[in-house]
């Protein structure tokens, strides 16, 4: 029990931390000093990328989460759901790669560094939610519920958001080459060819963190 109202508790605070950052890359508030990396866009723009989908998808399972464990306290309901299991698996997958490419990928190659990427909403985006989603996931929420064929649910939001972005990539090729304002994560700069590697290598990542989570979460951590 106590476990759950831990999990309670950090559910509700990735809500607010999704909301309160989706609020603020939104309106394109500042609150922390130097310049930060292209990877940031004010109004509906932002949502083209998969650091704010798959932030938003985890705070709406955090909610999610969070409103059925309040149901299990008050004894309105004997245990939570699979399917609820599964959409944690999927969103903490989507953040954990985000948390993986930032950190990998990204900070090492954009001016500022991994410090550039960790300013104002994306200090949220990039580093506490995903951090904070994992460890409930972890540590609170372990489950007899999840079987292996379940790991493969975390490539799904993986799988949807490279639909949009090879079709949007693929749209935009001038000459063999695609500006980086269409491909801003800066995957195919070298040729269109290397989509043919980088798309694998990506899902085959997204499920390696999948399937590490799975593990993780019927482990005796």
């Amino acid at each position: 029990m106590n476990k759950i109202r831990i999990s309670f508790v950090l559910n509700i605070v990735v809500f607010i931390m999704t909301v309160a950052a989706t609020i603020i890359m939104f309106m394109g508030f500042k609150f922390m000093p130097g310049n930060g990396p292209v990877l940031e866009a004010t109004s509906l723009e932002m949502f083209k990328f998969f650091t704010v989908d798959s932030n938003i998808f985890m705070g709406i399972v955090a909610l999610l989460f969070a409103i059925y464990e309040y149901k299990y306290f008050n004894k309105k309901i004997n245990s939570l759901p699979k399917y609820l299991y599964i959409l944690k698996l999927m969103s903490c997958s989507g953040v954990g790669l985000t948390f993986f490419v930032v950190f990998a990928y990204l900070g090492p190659i954009y001016e500022g560094g991994i410090y550039g990427m960790l300013l104002n909403s994306n200090l949220f985006y990039h580093f506490l939610i995903p951090v904070v989603s994992i460890i409930s996931f972890i540590f609170f929420e372990k489950n007899n519920k999840l079987n292996f064929k379940d790991s493969f649910y975390g490539l799904v939001p993986c799988l949807l958001y490279s639909v949009y972005y090879c079709t949007n990539v693929l749209l935009h090729v001038e000459n063999g080459k695609v500006s980086p304002l269409y491909d801003w994560y800066w995957f195919i700069q070298n040729g269109i060819w290397t989509a043919f590697i980088v798309a694998p290598l990506i899902l085959l990542i997204s499920y390696g963190i999948s399937f590490l989570l799975y593990k993780l979460n019927k482990s005796n951590l």
